[in-house]
């Protein structure tokens, strides 16, 4: 299991402190207070330093910690701020770069989850050599599917690799959100799509269709644009079933993130394997080495790695978000 932070070439976005259940960031000019339930430790900084720092803090609603408003609120501006501007991301590699728009939302969500940077550039560095060795082989270029795809972070660094992207979520404002991202990015030719994800992956299976770059970042709980209920718990393993279908045998890669508490790295990955046929039983032999053996022999020409992805502020507090589960074959 791998631990990975955002890289310090990152100029736009900083976790300065995190405790007593709140993060203090700053996301290009500005510096932000908002809820933080995982930040059970104390902060580093006093209160008063926290609030000369900040332009703008996120009260929670009445709501707050209630199933299915757990991010209700308002924002309080302490200083002259704009509801939105924009930051870039200039990853760590060359080609890699993109323009996200952030907002104030009713959620405490600004419309970037900084954490994502180490997944943007795995995606960016698989999509790349998945385009170079199409170009050589005279094939069209490599298609990448992106599923609960909100603001469209992940996009945008497959279509600076060079992809051919669709971009899914059943949120329509959203998706626009996502059209401005790559407008402000001066980017091109994604292909927007509002649907249910469940629905269009059992679609794409029914027709055969393939890609070869996947990426989900489902939610908890949710609802699509015609009123189907998804949740995590019972529908996570279906999906990743469906995923397996549509996922090139070869030259393809995927990745998965979790946001929700009661999961784990060890978890995901045991679905991902589950889901696409990692796990065989060839016969019966005890003890580690023969389940070592089999392991090896099932996972063939294909690379599995999973993990933490973590923000670290200015005192070395590691700050746990989300896990993820990416393969390569």
């Amino acid at each position: 299991m791998t631990i990975e932070t955002p890289g310090k070439f990152w100029k736009d976005y900083e976790l300065i402190d995190s405790g007593n259940f709140e993060k203090l960031e700053r996301f290009g000019s500005y510096c932000i207070i908002r809820p933080e339930p995982k930040a059970m430790w104390d902060k580093s900084m006093t209160d008063a330093d926290w609030n000369r720092i900040a332009h703008i803090r996120f009260r929670p609603g009445a709501g707050f910690g209630r199933a299915g408003k757990e991010d209700s609120g308002t924002w309080e501006k302490y200083r002259k701020a704009d509801d939105q501007w924009h930051i870039r991301y200039g990853g760590g590699q060359d080609g890699l770069s993109f323009s996200l728009r952030l907002g104030l939302t009713a959620f405490k969500h600004v419309g970037v989850f900084p954490e994502q940077a180490s997944n943007w550039e795995y995606i960016y560095r698989n999509t790349c050599e998945l385009v170079e060795k199409s170009a050589r082989a005279g094939l069209p270029k490599p298609r990448v599917l992106n599923l609960f795809a909100y603001t469209g972070a992940a996009s945008l660094a497959a279509r600076c690799a060079g992809a051919d992207v669709t971009h899914l979520d059943s949120v329509r404002q959203v998706v626009s959100w996502a059209r401005n991202n790559m407008e402000a990015s001066r980017l091109d030719n994604i292909r927007w799509i509002v649907e249910d994800a469940m629905k269009f992956v059992r679609r794409e299976a029914r027709r055969g269709n393939t890609y070869q770059g996947i990426i989900l970042d489902p939610p908890a709980y949710g609802h699509g644009p015609d009123g189907e209920k998804w949740k995590l718990d019972e529908c996570l393993y279906e999906m990743m079933q469906n995923v397996a279908s549509i996922l090139a045998p070869a030259d393809s890669f995927m990745v998965l993130n979790l946001y929700s508490n009661g999961f784990s790295a060890v978890l995901g990955e045991t679905v991902v394997r589950q889901a696409f046929g990692l796990f065989q039983i060839a016969g019966y032999e005890s003890g580690p080495q023969a389940n070592d053996a089999l392991q090896t022999a099932a996972d063939g020409n294909v690379c599995l790695d999973s993990g933490e992805l973590v923000l670290c502020d200015r005192s070395g507090k590691r700050l746990p978000l989300s896990i993820f589960v990416r393969m390569r074959r």
